[in-house]
């Protein structure tokens, strides 16, 4: 079982490795370096994608949902999925094609962690964590879903998908915990990720003035810090416990 986890880690380690260095070469192929500083780029850019992404909306809706599950069990970021799902798709499928993707993604995750890596995960935060788990062995789903819907603590996201190991929690919870408490935070951020690409194709040139006074644009950033604020105060009431 040793042998097998550090072959997978390694696997996982060298997939992830060499997806991210693929999409950055095709990234950089598609890229005109020389014409980064000019906006009338961008706009080109944002027609193109309409264009593409309109053609064969249905297959690259279903490319994006399996990518999403790829990279979240790669251990990848969050935000640029969530960005790139609002600048594709627009916010409200945007949203639902990310929280749908991104919860199956972390769960196949945490099945494959569970699998592999339980005894590590256990050794490394178990320790660290151990006052929590008595939380989750009130109400598992509940305190998983505030864990999700307040951010995971302010852990890094793929942190955040393999800590419920040492909480054992069951599959199906976790899932629906995951999928309602995601809601939230990525309808924010997808939300941005659309008034991004709304911006780029209305305006004729770039103002960061007129770019933050856009209500596609400040409106998620408000919403967002008062997300944050209503977090910690339940993150307060609800996990104000101290670690050993």
């Amino acid at each position: 079982m040793k042998i097998m986890s550090k072959k997978l880690k390694l696997f996982l380690g060298i997939s992830y490795l060499l997806i991210l260095f693929a999409f950055l070469y095709f990234i950089f192929l598609q890229v005109e370096i020389n014409r980064l500083t000019d906006f009338s780029y961008y706009k080109e850019l944002q027609a193109n994608l309409d264009v593409f992404i309109g053609k064969n909306f249905l297959i690259n809706l279903l490319i994006f949902f399996i990518a999403s599950i790829v990279w979240v069990i790669l251990l990848g970021f969050g935000l640029p999925l969530l960005m790139t799902a609002g600048i594709l798709f627009g916010k409200w499928i945007g949203t639902l094609v990310a929280v749908i993707s991104m919860s199956f993604g972390a769960l196949l995750l945490y099945i494959i962690a569970n699998f592999f890596f339980k005894d590590l995960v256990n050794k490394v935060l178990e320790k660290k964590f151990s006052n929590y788990i008595k939380l989750f062995k009130k109400n598992e789903f509940f305190y998983f879903f505030i864990f999700r819907i307040t951010g995971g603590l302010g852990l890094p996201f793929a942190l955040q998908n393999v800590l419920p190991i040492i909480f054992n929690i069951k599959k199906i919870n976790y899932f629906f915990a995951t999928l309602l408490g995601f809601i939230p935070s990525m309808f924010i951020l997808v939300s941005v990720g659309s008034g991004l690409n709304k911006y780029i194709k209305e305006s004729d040139n770039f103002s960061f003035t007129n770019f933050i006074a856009n209500k596609e644009i400040y409106l998620p950033i408000i919403i967002f810090v008062v997300f944050i604020f209503i977090s910690a105060i339940i993150k307060k009431k609800f996990f104000n416990v101290k670690n050993k």
